[in-house]
């Protein structure tokens, strides 16, 4: 799984050898960026990164591992954001360097329902916290973060969950061929929902348009802030 790691409150630390020098960052439209430094995965929590490239890395599809390659050496750009005037931060996007991040692999994780977090918890060295209480209070920060945006940003958020999780592909959202619609359900109305399905395979609907249909009829949609919050 990929992860990429920056410890902002000091310089990052370099691999155990030295990793292989990126290749240089230009852009489509080139623009002045200032001074770029490269931070490659370091030692966060306190043990050695044994992380690398993505060339023994299983489940990738060919396509998929030569795009990770390039990324792993090429780097990500990051730019300081533009200033505004009314900006309340401490530091000015002036005095901000440009960052080019190095993207590695950091190691398998188990399919267990937590992957996100365990992959999360390993990058951050969080060793004193598990998956699910990393995950339980991920969701308690976004919740209190939620309530106090302005409308505007709770609509951005909103509309940016229903389109991860309730794709819209009359708008073109997505960029894979299967799309997943992520619905909640009680785990006590499993049954219930089963054999309503059922009913309709009997009936001569195939078994994947009867569940869409009973699932979208019953279930609630991962739409928003709040339901992406009992979803995740």
């Amino acid at each position: 799984m990929g992860k990429l790691l920056c410890d902002s409150t000091s310089v990052a630390e370099p691999f155990q050898g030295s990793p292989p020098a990126a290749l240089p960052w230009r852009e489509p439209k080139p623009e002045p960026i200032g001074t770029v430094d490269l931070v490659v995965p370091a030692n966060v929590g306190g043990a050695p990164f044994a992380g690398g490239g993505w060339e023994d890395v299983v489940g990738l599809e060919e396509q998929q591992r030569r795009h990770l390659q390039r990324l792993h050496a090429k780097g990500v750009l990051w730019k300081p954001p533009p200033e505004e005037e009314d900006s309340s931060s401490p530091l000015s996007s002036s005095a901000l360097r440009s960052v080019v991040f190095r993207l590695s692999h950091g190691g398998e994780v188990s399919a267990d329902g937590n992957c996100l977090f365990t992959a999360s918890r390993k990058a951050m060295g969080g060793e004193d916290v598990d998956a699910r209480e990393l995950r339980r209070r991920t969701v308690a920060r976004f919740l209190e973060d939620l309530g106090s945006v302005s409308f505007e940003e709770r609509e951005a958020i909103d509309n940016a969950i229903r389109h991860m999780y309730s794709p819209d592909l009359k708008n073109g959202w997505g960029i894979h061929v299967v799309q997943e619609v992520k619905l909640l359900a009680k785990k006590e109305d499993r049954f219930a929902l089963d054999s309503a399905i059922e009913e309709l395979v009997h009936l001569g609907m195939q078994r994947e348009m009867a569940a869409e249909s009973i699932y979208k009829e019953r279930c609630v949609s991962v739409n928003d802030g709040p339901s992406w919050a009992k979803y995740i």
